[in-house]
């Protein structure tokens, strides 16, 4: 999955519209493969993101589940905690590279 589209359900509070109109860019964009459709293409786009958008609030107002809702700013913490990682993991690989090639 998009690692910029975040997990809407069950959320306190729910999730807004804003919210589901952003997750339904982000998916145009990746399955169009663009950030930026040409003129001829922009409607085409534009009426994906907002029928998607619906969609995506239709399912969330509609699915069921027993677990309590997650704290928006918990998650976005974890979210946070898990991109350090992940770029961290990066910096330290990017340093030993240079440090091999330097050793060459």
């Amino acid at each position: 999955m998009c690692r910029n589209i975040v997990p809407l359900n069950n959320l306190e509070p729910a999730a807004t519209e804003q919210e589901c109109h952003d997750a339904a860019l982000q998916f145009v964009r990746k399955i169009s493969g663009t950030t930026a459709p040409s003129r001829v293409n922009q409607a085409a786009f534009d009426s994906a993101v907002g029928e998607i958008a619906l969609v995506v609030t239709r399912l969330l107002g509609e699915l069921v589940t027993s677990a309590p809702p997650k704290n928006r700013d918990d998650e976005a913490a974890k979210r946070r905690a898990r991109s350090a990682e992940r770029y961290e993991a990066i910096r330290v690989f990017q340093e030993e590279k240079r440090a091999a090639r330097a050793g060459s």
